[in-house]
């Protein structure tokens, strides 16, 4: 039987998506995403292959695990933002452009952000199967809210011109990833343009 690290089996197993999230994170840095197998993440978190299997069937399972679990605490506050009482959809929309962009900053969010990442994302499904889901039903929330107010202008189609929005965010995290010193800026940047496309009077 293998040994237990840390105080419990929960704590045990903490540890241990933390040391995958780590050991996939280095193997991006040394070779493209879809070179890297099960054995080379076992091999680089320090497991037997067969113990890395307890945690995820395959290598697309383990990448949604990892994402799921490093979006949860970005979930939870684009959640409270958006549903926020008070104040404009303007402002909650704000919030969330850096609540989203300081996470692609962390290191556990890294994964799906990094330069080159392409392929890695593409096993993340979309949709209400995907990790990002409640975030992006959010910021529909938050639009939908700002144009009934008249905040907002009638932008038709609110799913698709949030998923059209996704891509400049998805572009400052990408930034960020390749100068985290472009940090502010970006976050400045990506808030006009998105504001830009959805204010009846930008000022």
């Amino acid at each position: 039987m293998p040994r237990i690290r840390g105080a419990s089996i929960e704590e045990h197993h903490e540890m241990v998506w933390t040391d995958l999230a780590d050991a996939v994170r280095e193997l991006l840095l040394e070779r493209d995403y879809d070179s890297i197998t099960m054995g080379h993440i076992a091999a680089k978190a320090g497991l037997a292959r067969n113990t890395l299997y307890n945690y995820a069937a395959d290598k697309g399972a383990l990448v949604l695990a990892l994402t799921e679990r490093a979006c949860a605490p970005l979930v939870e506050r684009v959640t409270a933002v958006a549903s926020r009482s008070g104040g404009t959809a303007a402002e909650r929309m704000r919030e969330i452009v850096a609540a989203v962009l300081e996470a692609s900053a962390d290191q556990a969010m890294q994964l799906m952000f990094r330069p080159g990442s392409g392929p890695l994302v593409a096993e993340v499904p979309k949709g209400p199967d995907g990790p990002f889901h409640a975030i992006v039903v959010e910021v529909e929330n938050v639009v939908r809210a700002g144009v009934a107010s008249g905040e907002f202008r009638d932008v038709g189609d609110v799913g698709l011109v949030v998923e059209l929005l996704s891509g400049a965010m998805r572009a400052g995290a990408e930034r960020i990833g390749r100068d985290p010193a472009a940090f502010t800026a970006t976050v400045r940047a990506a808030r006009e343009i998105i504001l830009a496309a959805l204010v009846r009077d930008p000022v």
